[in-house]
């Protein structure tokens, strides 16, 4: 038996609510709903029969209308939170009626003059995230009106609602006339004039609230703020707002889904500085303003004795912290979506969130997902300098030697060195594949440069500190280190950075401080053989061979061809450093 035709239509959708209708009927039931009447019956519903409108159906807040062209329906949002904005002038704030519309157009089911469908659901999602007074459109819906109609649209980004499967590209209609074509001047505006084929996130750094009750710590405050923006704005994956805007918060409550709509920014750092005595704490928070959820967030105490000394520590420590984990931020965003729908950042992202997995199989869906992103996109630097990455943590479990891999690797990291000389994580890829191959000269230059460029780059001094100890440099390498670890002590790429520290105690004799580094290593990421290979030797030079015998067992597990001969070709030890390490793993029984 056939069943019934569904009935399906594109339509414009327009959903509306009373902000606020529940505060306004416990304070005045009566009055509230006499003003109500009275805007329905002048304004409202003349209004949808002004742009031919439906009236789908109402709640005692909301209403749900479709409009033939989505044109009727942006016009009608506008003129009728235009008139509200006249109609609510002289009524006090906390008893005016303002509404908050979200318009979609889409697909949508129709059932018994009732609608159903995505098209309905993101109308009515938008509708939730508007402020009091406001519009929000889907991207369809500007990219259907902005050259139709003469007020301006502010991009918001995509954003991820509830019980929708993609994220959603939001516009906010500035109730401004403008000619057609006019964007509001916003920083959302002016970082998409800096981007050439993908679109950076965004962040503003509040300046930080002095809490002392001391006027004299104001510029202690404010210089914490502003050396936080310089330093994240070297950063490169992100768009940083510059101080002049962020510091028109000074001294103001704020709303940070406000703050962020009005700067067009995904993110928002902010903070407080309290000083006791000679000593001063400052706290850090950084916010997904879609959200409102806490991606991070730390304290620092320390020592007033130099202002500016303390200034530079914490702007290192709070930028390590952060950067990876806006990275995976941005990961979780993107990890939901289909390939086919992301841009070259997106694509570079949902790639990332894989790739410090170190899996198999993670490893081969990264480099196929950032060959594709190399292709649709030759010119961003990023997928290549990702690709390199991935195609040397393919190579290390089966050998650097003669890996054509590792080849293709270092012709990656120079394409995206060539396109971008100024992006650190460039230079972070040569520098890596040049490590591998042992050219550590050309390898620690590599990794100067990621730091001339960005001098709070955690990862660059890891990878710095890696070389220098395989190079036997191991006063260095311990300072690089452990500055790396200190600066972002959850980085998925940790485990790296603790084999270097291991090796550089190691190769200076220490080795009660080998093998706790080794064993950091090792339980952060258990199946990455390096790490068990540092553990094995350590272990055997400090006389513990029991200990040492069954940390090789477990390496023989996880590498089953492992053998000296094998670490001499493809462990990128350097010739005196290599001897000393093979000694190790010769006394915990490897031959």
């Amino acid at each position: 038996m056939d069943e019934a035709r569904v009935d399906r239509r594109l339509a414009a959708i327009m959903a509306g609510d009373i902000a606020g209708y529940s505060r306004l009927m416990s304070t005045d039931e009566e009055g509230t709903l006499r003003q109500l009447k009275a805007h329905r019956k002048e304004l409202i519903d003349p209004k949808i029969t002004e742009h031919r409108g439906r009236i789908v159906k109402t709640t005692g807040d909301g209403m749900l209308v479709e409009f033939v062209s989505v044109v009727d329906a942006v016009r009608y949002a506008v003129d009728v939170q235009r008139s509200m904005a006249e109609r609510n002038a002289d009524v006090p704030a906390d008893k005016r009626i303002e509404f908050r519309i979200g318009i979609n157009v889409g697909d949508i089911i129709s059932d018994e003059n009732d609608i159903y469908g995505d098209g309905v659901n993101v109308a009515a999602r938008l509708e939730a995230l508007a402020e009091p007074g406001g519009i929000l459109v889907s991207r369809n819906v500007h990219d259907q009106v902005r050259d139709k109609l003469n007020f301006g649209f502010e991009d918001l980004g995509e954003q991820v609602v509830k019980n929708i499967a993609r994220p959603i590209g939001i516009h906010r209609i500035s109730l401004a006339a403008s000619a057609p074509h006019a964007m509001v001047k916003s920083a959302a505006t002016a970082a998409k004039t800096e981007l050439p084929t993908a679109d950076r996130p965004s962040i503003a750094v509040l300046p930080f609230t002095n809490m002392s009750g001391d006027p004299e710590q104001e510029y202690f405050a404010d210089g914490i703020s502003e050396d936080l923006i310089t330093a994240l704005s070297k950063l490169r994956w992100f768009f940083v707002i510059a101080r002049n805007s962020s510091f028109t918060y000074k001294g103001k409550a704020v709303d940070i889904k406000r703050v962020a709509r009005e700067l067009g920014v995904r993110y928002i750092l902010e903070g407080s500085v309290r000083k006791g005595g000679n000593r001063v704490r400052i706290t850090a928070q950084l916010i997904d303003a879609a959200t409102n959820n806490h991606i991070w967030a730390d304290r620092y105490d320390g020592e007033l004795t130099d202002i500016f000394q303390l200034q530079d520590e914490i702007t290192k420590k709070v930028v390590g912290a952060i950067e990876p984990k806006l990275l995976e931020a941005e990961a979780i965003r993107s990890q939901h979506r289909s390939t086919d729908d992301l841009g070259a950042w997106d694509l570079v992202m949902q790639a990332n969130s894989l790739l410090w997995k170190q899996t198999k199989a993670d490893g081969e869906a990264v480099t196929t997902m950032l060959m594709n992103a190399t292709k649709r996109y030759p010119d961003y630097a990023p997928a290549h300098s990702m690709l390199a990455f991935a195609l040397l943590f393919r190579a290390i479990p089966v050998g650097v030697s003669r890996n054509l891999d590792v080849m293709n690797a270092a012709a990656y990291a120079t394409r995206a060195a060539e396109l971008d000389d100024n992006d650190p994580w460039a230079h972070l890829a040569l520098g890596y594949a040049d490590f591998l191959k042992r050219r550590t000269d050309h390898a620690v230059q590599e990794f100067n440069r990621a730091l001339e460029i960005n001098p709070n780059f955690a990862a660059a001094h890891g990878y710095l500190g890696t070389a220098l100890a395989f190079n036997g440099q191991s006063d260095q390498a311990i300072v690089h280190s452990e500055l790396a670890l200190r600066m972002s002590p959850h980085d998925p790429q940790n485990a790296i950075f603790n084999v270097g520290l291991a090796a550089a105690h190691y190769l200076n004799g220490q080795f009660a401080e080998a093998i706790s580094c080794s064993r950091n290593a090792v339980q952060q990421r258990s199946g990455w053989t390096p790490g068990h290979r540092i553990y094995c030797a350590s272990l055997a030079q400090a006389g513990q061979l029991d200990e040492a015998h069954a940390a090789l067992d477990r390496l023989k597990e996880l590498q089953p061809d492992i053998s000296i001969e094998w670490i001499a070709q493809n462990v990128p030890y350097t010739p005196g450093p290599m001897e000393k390490f093979l000694e190790g793993m010769r006394k915990a029984g490897l031959q």
